[in-house]
């Protein structure tokens, strides 16, 4: 995950370099990670009923093979449309190979301690955050950004594509905890709402806190460059960002296990919301730092949670599907809010506003939180694996 990680982060460090060299504005320059986004999201329906059916090694190693192909495609890439081509079809796909299918297949393994193991591996995704922007931008100034894009590609086939071997083994299918009419019974109306409807309204939840979510982290280098204090500073902050969400999700996996999936996503949209406000009064270098440390610490729960709601609410044999259905769900968020934060950054000629529309989606994405929270059982779900 860390490795495929690299196609959603790379975006937030080229954005300068990539609206120079194609001579566009900032939301056309958004342009090819809003399309790594809907790749990845998209991607993950596929990638999900893959490892239902076939187990995790094969979208893993069909996103290897696309992250790879991809990077060297947008390097030598023409074009913006060619540029944003690559990061769509190859890139996106190949990320969703090694985010979706990796989280719903290790809530299997796990009983007791679904909600840390969710989080240990999840906890890749932002490791990438942490260790790619500040890598890429040294390799930028030091070797151009379409230099590195090839030099990633080669790494990740020769890195990735190796390691999906080791997943050769399948997860054993869970035993129900509950009765068996009990537990078929909550899967027919979970929470009182049809399967369906439920993974709808999750997936509605998922885009309003990535709406909100992609302020910070699509735009947080280019709002250091507007503020004067440059990209590599921009870079570290982004870093220090995610290097937190890494110990956030940590932290509320081992919350998840103790009040569940519900609550957590409750808590963590609660401080989400707060980080987001503390960004609005603070612009000197220092606090930014801190704010964005707040940030990552505060918001890395949220997406894990849903992972472990499907888990809890939904039959095993549905994980990879239904997992995906709603990790798409928030990276079409993350690619929304991308695009959107561009364009009213071009329409104000500031991000002020932006933070603003971002705490309006939060408030949305609480509100459903509220809801679901309001109709789960005081006792555990009755399918647990």
């Amino acid at each position: 995950m860390t490795v495929g990680g690299v196609g959603m982060y790379s975006m937030a460090v080229a954005l300068s370099s990539i609206q120079a060299e194609f001579g566009v504005d900032r939301a056309a320059a958004t342009l090819p990670y809003t399309l790594t986004m809907v790749g990845f999201g998209l991607g993950g329906i596929v990638m999900g009923r893959l490892s239902d059916r076939f187990g995790v090694v094969v979208p893993v190693l069909l996103g290897a093979g696309c992250l790879g192909l991809g990077f060297i495609c947008a390097g030598l890439a023409p074009n913006l449309p060619a540029f944003a081509l690559a990061h769509g079809l190859l890139i996106g796909l190949g990320c969703s190979g090694t985010f979706a299918p990796l989280v719903a297949d290790i809530s299997m393994w796990f009983t007791r301690h679904r909600g840390i193991a969710v989080a240990v591996c999840a906890s890749g995704n932002y490791l990438a955050g942490a260790v790619w922007p500040p890598l890429l931008n040294h390799f930028f100034d030091a070797a151009g950004w379409r230099a590195t894009y090839i030099g990633v590609g080669i790494f990740a086939l020769a890195v990735a594509l190796p390691l999906s071997a080791l997943m050769r083994r399948r997860a054993p299918l869970p035993v129900l905890a509950g009765g068996i009419h009990e537990a078929r019974a909550l899967q027919a109306r979970p929470l009182g709402f049809s399967p369906n409807a439920l993974t709808a309204l999750l997936s509605v939840a998922g885009v309003a806190c990535c709406v909100a979510m992609a302020m910070p982290q699509v735009h947080i280098v280019a709002y250091c460059s507007d503020l004067g204090y440059g990209a590599a500073r921009g870079s570290q902050m982004l870093a220090v960002m995610l290097g937190a969400g890494v110990v956030s999700r940590l932290i509320f996996g081992l919350v998840s296990d103790r009040i569940g999936g519900i609550r957590t996503l409750l808590t963590g949209s609660v401080l989400q919301g707060v980080a987001l406000v503390l960004f609005l009064p603070f612009s000197d270098l220092s606090s930014l730092f801190v704010v964005s440390a707040l940030f990552g610490l505060f918001q890395g729960g949220l997406v894990p949670a849903y992972a472990i709601i499907i888990r809890e609410y939904f039959a095993p044999t549905e994980a990879g599907l239904r997992v995906g259905i709603v990790i798409m769900a928030t990276l079409f968020g993350m690619a929304l809010g991308g695009w959107m934060s561009g364009a009213i950054f071009d329409l104000t000629g500031s991000y002020r506003a932006a933070f603003v529309n971002s705490i309006a989606w939060n408030l949305l994405n609480l509100a459903i939180a509220l809801l679901l929270l309001r109709r789960a059982p005081r006792r555990a779900a009755l399918l647990p694996a």
